[in-house]
């Protein structure tokens, strides 16, 4: 009886260092979802492709904290990217951009940004809730395309 005793309580006592253990360490046991802009960089004050438009306040601010060039940013498409902890998960932004996202544990991630089939960019980034990663490079003329990636749980 005590035996049987002892080996419930010491099951319950496991049963809560997992849930603890889980709760720790965010991530664990539930998805990641990531919203995910591909953006098109301009000094134009307006697309050529009347689908796109400007983005959002929250983004136009963090743009121009950075050193970039341009004045004016369109969306070209969002899309929401789901993963799980320790996983790798592939979303296609356009024909010819793509983005990998691999959870490194403790809000770290292995950023893979592809352009036309060829790895462009490959980092290690911190990305913890409500921060945003933007990742971007040339395009044709005085234009350039940027991918912002904005961690949302």
């Amino acid at each position: 009886m005590r035996f049987k005793l002892f080996l419930a309580t010491l099951l319950t006592w496991a049963g809560v260092a997992g849930v603890m253990a889980l709760a720790a360490e965010p991530g664990k046991g539930r998805p990641l979802k990531f919203e995910i802009q591909l953006l098109w960089g301009t000094n134009d004050p307006e697309s050529p492709d009347p689908k796109h438009k400007p983005v959002d306040a929250e983004v136009a601010k963090k743009l121009k904290q950075l050193p970039l060039k341009w004045s004016h940013y369109f969306v070209v498409n969002k899309k929401s990217l789901q993963t799980t902890a320790g996983a790798e998960t592939k979303e296609a932004l356009s024909e010819k951009c793509a983005i990998e996202v691999k959870d490194l544990g403790k809000s770290l991630f292995e950023i893979t940004l592809i352009g036309k089939g060829e790895k462009v960019v490959k980092r290690t980034q911190s990305l913890p809730v409500g921060e945003i990663v933007v990742i971007g490079g040339n395009a044709p003329g005085e234009t350039s395309w940027l991918v912002v990636i904005k961690r949302t749980e």
